[in-house]
């Protein structure tokens, strides 16, 4: 069994993986971390339905079986967005500052719906305001940094267009071209350059 636990904590850290990426860099390029993210989503799922349906003490009822799979769902994508963000936060400031906050929340929420008996009191209670206030803090001082570190640029950019390979070779190539190739020269004159001499009159005089 406990191989089989080992199995179910990887799918949970692997899929919050994918996600964390896919919900970081999806305007770069949707459709592919579209799919990235519904790669981790699934496993995710997949290790939730290993660990807490397949591997449970207790058969559970339908109706416990969809909150576990609703809440991983949230959860899944609250934990990504929370890690995205501050593992991206110096290359992409400004959506990091909403992604980060916003994780703690969904975060905070999904784990409560799923493994509370009463999570409502949790969620509404202390801990509740607590959690919503660190994540007004969090949000209001990321908004304050993040102009600071877009204008610094700090990290690697993801927004930078990489020149294909070769292009930067040939505008050298151009620019080389037109300062290094010798003018064309004019098409070589005639061996005879001399003006043609005046052809003899024959007028019957000899000169």
């Amino acid at each position: 069994m406990l191989p089989w636990r080992y199995l179910g904590y990887v799918g949970y850290y692997v899929g919050a993986g994918l996600i964390s990426g896919a919900v970081v860099h999806h305007p770069m390029a949707p459709a592919r971390y579209s799919l990235i993210a519904a790669s981790g989503v699934l496993v995710f799922l997949l290790a939730t339905v290993l660990n807490d349906i397949v591997l449970a003490i207790e058969r559970q009822p339908l109706s416990r079986i969809l909150r576990v799979l609703g809440t991983s769902t949230m959860l899944s994508f609250g934990l990504g967005m929370l890690s995205g963000g501050m593992q991206h936060f110096a290359d992409l400031p400004e959506r990091c500052a909403v992604l980060i906050p916003l994780g703690i929340v969904l975060s905070f929420v999904a784990f409560f719906l799923k493994e509370a008996e009463r999570p409502w009191r949790r969620i509404f209670g202390l801990m509740g305001l607590a959690i919503l206030v660190v994540t007004a803090l969090t949000f209001l001082g990321l908004r304050h940094i993040a102009p600071t570190m877009a204008q610094s640029g700090g990290g690697h950019s993801h927004s930078d267009v990489v020149p294909e390979k070769g292009s930067d070779e040939g505008q050298e190539g151009d620019h080389g071209s037109g300062t290094t190739s010798p003018p064309s020269q004019p098409a070589t004159p005639p061996d005879d350059t001399r003006p043609s001499e005046e052809p003899a009159h024959d007028d019957g005089h000899q000169h």
